[in-house]
């Protein structure tokens, strides 16, 4: 649902990483695969760009023949649809707190990906949007 395609650029002896549909995130590695650890974090901190300015979430766009995604932690893949779900529905932060007998700075952890949360809140907090969690093992 978050797999965002990823760019891989060789940049003076490092491998530079970017996004199309985000392309606030941007990084580096030694290598490869350290670029692509990298890119987790350059992802995750770009999209919370979107979510403190209450923009729409980018959509990852179809990755090309061969191209590698990257996609934020489950964790933080929860959270976003949380915030996909109340920003598609039109639903205020407070309007969320009000279903769930929370006060607002709850709801502004669940909406920081760099809290620590429970599952069990996002859980709460989707089937409180008519949604639910689906964890997958791929």
């Amino acid at each position: 649902m978050f797999d965002y395609p990823v760019t891989l650029t060789p940049d003076e002896g490092t491998e530079m990483v970017t996004f199309t549909d985000v392309p606030e995130a941007i990084t580096f590695g030694m290598d490869e695969d350290e670029a692509l650890l990298q890119a987790v974090d350059a992802l995750e901190s770009a999209l919370t760009f979107y979510i403190e300015d209450r923009k729409l979430l980018p959509t990852p766009s179809k990755p090309k023949k061969g191209q590698k995604t990257v996609r934020p932690s489950a964790l933080e893949c929860g959270k976003l649809g949380v915030y996909q779900a109340i920003t598609e529905q039109g639903i205020k932060k407070s309007e969320l707190a009000r279903r769930l007998g929370w006060h607002m700075p709850q709801i502004d952890r669940l909406f920081d990906l760099r809290h620590a949360s429970k599952l069990d809140q996002i859980e709460a907090a989707a089937s409180a949007l008519g949604k639910h969690v689906k964890l997958q093992m791929a």
